[in-house]
């Protein structure tokens, strides 16, 4: 088994359009997913990222207010799964509530141990 990220990207700007109602029930399906991707032992963490940031350049010289992406490249959450291959860990992502919004993706990478990189 290894270790893959998923890197959720897009939607928040549909999202934030919704009632809160709406929202509640979206929560609810990211929660029911996440619980049953819990419960066949593949999820090991993952949480929302908030929108505001920093970006660091240079060692720290220049730090800037970000990040400024365009809403369908900002890193909205991220999940930590176990899967037996890359092939594997994409094909549970396509489960993924995100795809309820046009234009959302999901980016999913192999994490690497030190010694393989």
């Amino acid at each position: 088994m290894s270790n893959f990220l998923y890197l959720f990207r897009g939607g928040d700007e549909a999202f934030q359009k919704l009632s809160q109602e709406e929202k509640q029930a979206h929560m609810e399906v990211w929660g029911k997913w996440m619980g049953g991707l819990r419960e066949k032992g593949h999820l090991l963490d993952g949480l929302p990222l908030d929108e505001d940031g920093k970006v660091v350049h240079n060692r720290g010289e220049v730090v800037t207010n970000g990040p400024h992406a365009e809403g369908a490249e900002l890193v909205g959450g991220y999940l930590i799964i176990s899967a037996e291959s890359l092939e594997e860990a994409t094909e549970i992502s396509k489960g993924c509530p995100i795809f309820d919004y046009d234009g959302s993706t999901v980016e999913v990478r192999r994490i690497l141990d030190l010694e393989e990189y």
